[in-house]
């Protein structure tokens, strides 16, 4: 299984790490070109629920820039997405305020295990068994 997806409420939601282990990166952006220095905590953006941009680029920082820290979703982010969000690299999702956290949970734990691998766990199922 893939690592757990933190959830949390856009109107109750406060980070707790500083601002500089904090970085933003816009969704039009290559994260490729990104200095990630020092970086704990990276934000991905969704300005609308039909832009995908974000799942792209969390894939990208923990499977070919090996991003280690935190990969958070904001903006208009929907229970509907937790599912993809996890298996693309996301640890965090702060979801949009009208969101139920409690479904949210489980939607996630409704599938524990994905047979073919994924942004965090690359090998397919089977070879874990």
């Amino acid at each position: 299984m893939s690592q757990t997806l933190q959830l949390f409420r856009a109107d109750a939601f406060v980070p707790i790490e500083t601002p500089a282990q904090r970085l933003s990166i816009a969704n039009d952006a290559d994260p490729r070109e990104t200095d990630l220095s020092g970086i704990a905590v990276i934000e991905l953006h969704f300005p609308k629920f039909s832009d995908g941009r974000a799942f792209s680029q969390a894939f990208l920082l923990r499977r070919r820039l090996g991003f280690t820290g935190q990969i958070r979703a904001t903006g208009d982010v929907l229970i509907d997405q937790l599912v993809q969000m996890q298996r693309s690299g996301f640890s965090q999702a702060v979801l949009r305020a009208d969101q139920n956290l409690a479904h949210g949970q489980a939607l996630l734990a409704h599938y524990p295990a994905f047979y073919q691998g994924d942004a965090v766990r690359t090998a397919p199922h089977f070879v874990h068994a």
